[in-house]
């Protein structure tokens, strides 16, 4: 029994990750421009890079996609794993909601480091705020908030994004600890945001330096990388 809980839970996270791992931002770049995005801005394959090249509708689809796909990983957990659990000591059980957050969290790792596109994907916010709205609809719609009215007032999305995943994260200890929330839910959230943060280092160090690119700047093509031949035939 404990085997096949195993099983199930290395399963749900290589569901994640290949579901994580699908490029919408490439697929939609080359599907309706005809360009491939990691060429372009940052280099990313994320909403905000796709926003600054493609425009408003193709960000919406993308940023949607990816959203969806974090929220999809938790729900296939949940159907993989049932009322399966695995007993850890005297300390509780493992089971519906660790396979949950674990599959949520391989999916932002796929975003990041997609397999199908050379390991070279977006920063997860999407997929991460994804997976937690079906985890805690409450600290995702929160988080969610949050780095919408920030990215609006400030004009950076980067730092709307840093304090989106923040404030999920702030939002989920008093929910934890007044309410019982289970601890897998705070748990996803630090890894994703500590995760999120590592890779908007380099955001960082231009907020702080004053050259951050806002809101409705366009991203110019970059030097041609070589990324490859995945996705070509896209």
């Amino acid at each position: 029994m404990i085997t096949l809980v195993i099983a199930k839970f290395i399963l749900v996270a290589f569901i994640g990750y290949l579901l994580g791992s699908i490029p919408f931002g490439v697929i939609v770049g080359k599907r309706k421009a005809h360009i491939d995005i990691r060429n372009y801005g940052s280099g990313k394959t994320g909403g905000t890079n796709v926003l600054r090249t493609l425009g408003r509708k193709a960000f919406i689809l993308v940023a949607s996609l990816d959203i969806a796909k974090g929220a999809l990983a938790v729900v296939i957990a949940g159907i993989v794993i049932g009322t399966d659990s695995m007993a850890i000591g005297s300390y509780g059980y493992l089971g519906l909601v660790f396979a949950q957050a674990l599959a949520g969290l391989a999916a932002v790792v796929g975003h990041i480091w997609p397999i199908f596109v050379k390991f070279k994907g977006g920063r997860g916010v999407a997929t991460f705020l994804g997976g937690l709205i079906a985890l805690c609809p409450a600290a995702g719609l929160f988080g969610g908030e949050a780095l919408i009215i920030t990215a609006g007032i400030s004009g950076f999305v980067s730092l709307g994004s840093i304090i989106g995943v923040v404030g999920a994260y702030a939002i989920l200890i008093p929910l934890t600890i007044m309410y019982g929330f289970p601890v897998e839910y705070l748990a996803y959230v630090l890894a994703g945001t500590l995760l999120i943060i590592f890779m908007h280092r380099d955001n960082i160090k231009r907020l702080l330096s004053g050259k951050e690119r806002k809101l409705g700047q366009k991203a110019e093509q970059s030097e041609p990388k070589n990324l490859g031949n995945s996705l070509t035939d896209i």
